[in-house]
């Protein structure tokens, strides 16, 4: 299944608009060439709505919030909305401020959103919810009242809609020593569901298998020497090289 998935990515070389956070534009913008589609990055408000219209997916990420960029979300937003562009939101920091949560909720009012993904915390404070006390029901609780598949990253990932969910094992614990590979695989995520439109479920879960299998394979290739700054090429390059076959025979998930 995700064979196909990630073949469709590379045929179609999806245009995908981010408007994400500056600490990691750059490996955002290289991780969604390494998988074989192409990055765009605006967030002027008096562009991004041509952008939108001009690319297959959408993904909004606020880690580096700022008043400028809110109003540039929403404009996006609602073009890829229109145009029937999926759209994903990594809602970085949501609950630790003010601005964070109430754009973020904001976001989630006025913009349909095709996924979801962020860690736990944060997907808990978007849903306003702490009484499931497992995470696959709090998931698919979630996706069924937002319509949109929720992807929550951590030890174990967890990318459900209303009815099922993938329970993936994929990654390495060191991949938390990198800055930025939430935000890189919501960028992947957005070139995955821009080339599979019709399947965001399965799109979303093949870039969770594919990030984390990369996160694998670039830290076999560490030496005694390297760090988290190498260790951060080698993801990227870990995607470039991974091949459709690869991601199916080394994904590692149970249905739920």
């Amino acid at each position: 299944m995700f064979r196909n998935l990630f073949a469709n990515v590379r045929a179609k070389s999806p245009l995908v608009h981010n408007i994400t956070n500056y600490v990691t534009v750059n490996d955002c913008a290289n991780i969604v060439l390494a998988c074989g589609a192409s990055p765009i990055m605006a967030d002027d408000a008096a562009e991004v709505e041509d952008i939108t219209s001009l690319c297959a997916g959408l993904n909004l990420n606020i880690g580096t919030l700022n008043s400028r960029t809110i109003p540039s979300m929403l404009l996006a937003g609602h073009t890829a909305n229109r145009l029937g562009r999926p759209v994903v939101l990594d809602p970085v920091g949501a609950g630790a401020s003010h601005l964070r949560t109430e754009t973020a909720l904001r976001l989630l009012r006025e913009v349909k959103f095709t996924v979801i993904r962020g860690n736990i915390s944060e997907i808990r404070t978007l849903a306003a919810d702490e009484t499931l006390d497992k995470t696959v029901a709090f998931a698919k609780a979630f996706a069924a009242r937002t319509g949109a598949v929720v992807a929550v990253t951590g030890a174990i990932d967890i990318v459900a809609d209303g009815e099922r969910a993938f329970c993936i094992r994929n990654g390495h614990p060191m991949m938390s020593a990198v800055t930025g590979t939430g935000c890189q695989l919501s960028a992947l995520t957005a070139a995955f569901c821009a080339a599979n439109p019709d399947k965001p479920l399965e799109a979303a879960a093949a870039a969770v298998c594919a990030m984390g299998l990369a996160g694998e394979a670039a830290h076999s290739r560490l030496s005694r020497l390297d760090g988290n700054a190498t260790y951060r090429n080698y993801i990227i390059d870990a995607i470039f090289n991974m091949t459709p076959e690869q991601l199916e025979e080394g994904a590692r998930y149970e249905m739920r």
